[in-house]
């Protein structure tokens, strides 16, 4: 295909995933794929380079690593904070209020379904406008401790840079920047999402596993299922006998399991469908 045909769903596959919206409640799984439209990349889509995130063990080994971290996140929460949601997440929006979803599971970070007016959004790897505190636990507001930031690196957030899926941003020199402490406790400061290399809550997990168990049938929007933490669901459906449907630029994990694969643009699909179903 040439110039921005992939991103265009065949008509049949529209058809398709109408019907079966039309005779069951899904629930939705929705990737880093999903928010592209909106400016924010992906990891493992079609032309994303490669990308080495700061794991969670990086994270609390050393203050070098956490200026490193902050430094960079500053740069790309400035951006990424602006986002907008996007015709995918407005049409899975008015797909909830007509009914037509059991739920919505989200990989994402950015807070972009919830700002779509989407209600009962399961964060599963947390929202990074929210900071936790490592030491007491205090949960406080990314917008706050941005705006303490820029008052302790006057110009920092200015810096031209290209923004990472989590809000990360790749920067060189890091050392003169100066890290926020938590005003409750003066403990670390971490932004409140699952790192790579640390996991999802339990009870988080366990209700993300009750959804999957109460669907009539599962849609993944703009996931490669790389990573378990998405796949595992996937896995429970097509185990349980109910309709998998994938849609992402791409190949990706659960492919083999869907019932329906649409290898097209996540906010041309969704979109598309929303006005046949409506």
């Amino acid at each position: 295909m040439t110039g921005e045909s992939w991103r265009t769903p065949a008509a049949q596959d529209i058809e398709r995933l109408d019907a079966l919206l039309r005779e069951h409640r899904c629930l939705v799984i929705s990737g880093a794929g999903l928010s592209t439209d909106s400016g924010i990349p992906d990891y493992r889509g079609p032309g994303s380079p490669p990308r080495t995130p700061m794991t969670y063990q990086e994270f609390i080994a050393t203050p070098e690593a956490r200026r490193r971290y902050w430094a960079r996140s500053h740069v790309g929460w400035a951006r990424m904070g602006s986002a907008e949601p996007n015709p995918g997440h407005l049409a899975l929006t008015a797909l909830q209020h007509e009914g037509r979803l059991s739920g919505l599971i989200t990989q994402n970070v950015d807070g972009l379904h919830a700002r779509a007016g989407h209600a009962d959004v399961v964060d599963l790897h947390g929202r990074i406008d929210r900071v936790l505190c490592l030491d007491c636990g205090d949960l406080s507001d990314r917008a706050s401790l941005q705006r303490r930031l820029d008052e302790l690196n006057p110009g920092w957030s200015e810096q031209e840079a290209v923004i990472a899926p989590d809000g990360d941003v790749v920067l060189e020199h890091t050392d003169r920047f100066v890290v926020a402490d938590c005003e409750r406790c003066g403990g670390r400061l971490k932004p409140d999402v699952v790192f790579f290399g640390e996991s999802v809550a339990k009870p988080l997990v366990a209700h993300c596993f009750d959804l999957t168990d109460a669907a009539d049938a599962l849609l993944v929007v703009g996931s490669s299922l790389h990573v378990m933490s998405g796949l595992r669901f996937v896995r429970r459906a097509h185990a349980r006998g109910i309709p998998v449907v994938i849609v992402n630029r791409g190949a990706t994990r659960g492919d083999t399991l869907a019932t329906l694969r649409i290898d097209a643009g996540c906010s041309e699909t969704l979109a598309a469908t929303g006005q046949r179903v409506s």
